[in-house]
C-alpha cells in the first residue's frame, strides 16, 4: 500500500473513532462544565483547575481531588483516594492489551494516559470491526483525543462560568458534585455486586465521616470495591450478561 493510501486509511479510522465517540461527548460536556465551576468555587485558581484536566484527565478523580484539596487534605490521602477510584483503569487496560499486542511504547504511553470509561466502551465494540493493529490504534486514538479535547473545552467554559459568578459557593456547586456522582453511579448499578458495593461504600462513608483528613472516603472506596469483588464471586453472572 502506498504512503498516501496508508495515510488516508489512518485518517479514516481516526475519524471513525471520533464519530463513534460523539454521543458520549455530549454526555460528558456537563460534567466538565460543573468540574470547572466547582474548582473555582472550591478555591482553586483557574490555572490549577485547568492543569488538573490537562494532566490528570480523570473526571471522577478530579471531582474528588477538588473537594479534598478544598478541605486541606494531605497530598498522600488525595493520591491514595484517587488511585483507588481509578483502579478500574487497570481492568480496562488488561482487557484491551491482547488486541493491542505489539504496539510500541511510543503509542502505549499516550493511549494509556488518554484512556477513559467512554473510550474503553467505544474501543471494546469498535475493535470487533477492525482486524489489524494499525486500524485499532488509530481508531482508539481518535476516540481518546475527542474525549480529551471535549473535556478541556468543557473545563475552560466551566472556569469562565465560575469566575463570572460573584460568589460561586453561594450557588451550591458543592451539592452539584453529589448530584453529578449520583447521575454517574445509578446507570452502573445493574446487578447484586454493584448494588452491594454501593451500599457498603455509602454506609461506610457515613459511619466514618468524622475521620481526620477525609480518610473515611478512602476507606469507603476500598471496602466498596472489596464487597463488589466478593459479591462477583458469590453471585456469578449468567454468561449472556458477561459478553
Amino acid at each position: 500500500m502506498s504512503p498516501t493510501r496508508t495515510s488516508s486509511a489512518h485518517r479514516a479510522h481516526f475519524w471513525a473513532g471520533v464519530k463513534d465517540t460523539f454521543p458520549l461527548l455530549v454526555g460528558a460536556l456537563p460534567f466538565g462544565l460543573i468540574y470547572g465551576a466547582l474548582g473555582i468555587a472550591s478555591g482553586l485558581s483557574p490555572a490549577a483547575t485547568a492543569a488538573m484536566s490537562l494532566v490528570v484527565f480523570a473526571g471522577s478523580a478530579q471531582f474528588i481531588a477538588v473537594s479534598l484539596v478544598a478541605a486541606n487534605t494531605p497530598a498522600l490521602v488525595i493520591a491514595l483516594t484517587t488511585l483507588v477510584v481509578n483502579a478500574r483503569h487497570m481492568l480496562y487496560s488488561a482487557t484491551l492489551a491482547p488486541q493491542l499486542k505489539g504496539l510500541s511504547t511510543r503509542w502505549l504511553v499516550p493511549l494509556g494516559f488518554w484512556l477513559t470509561d467512554e473510550s474503553f466502551v467505544v474501543a471494546a465494540k469498535g475493535f470487533e470491526e477492525r482486524a489489524t493493529l494499525e486500524e485499532r490504534k488509530w481508531y482508539l486514538l481518535g476516540s481518546e483525543l475527542a474525549m480529551y479535547t471535549n473535556w478541556l473545552l468543557a473545563t475552560g467554559l466551566g472556569i469562565l462560568a465560575g469566575q463570572a459568578i460573584e460568589d460561586p459557593a453561594s450557588w451550591g456547586l458543592d451539592f452539584a458534585l453529589v448530584v453529578t456522582f449520583i447521575g454517574m453511579l445509578v446507570p452502573m448499578v445493574k446487578g447484586k455486586p454493584e448494588l452491594l458495593a454501593v451500599l457498603v461504600a455509602g454506609v461506610t462513608a457515613v459511619l466514618v465521616h468524622g475521620l481526620p483528613h477525609r480518610a473515611g472516603l478512602l476507606l469507603a472506596a476500598v471496602l466498596g470495591i472489596l464487597a463488589g469483588v466478593l459479591a462477583e464471586r458469590a453471585w456469578p453472572r449468567p454468561k449472556a450478561e458477561q459478553k
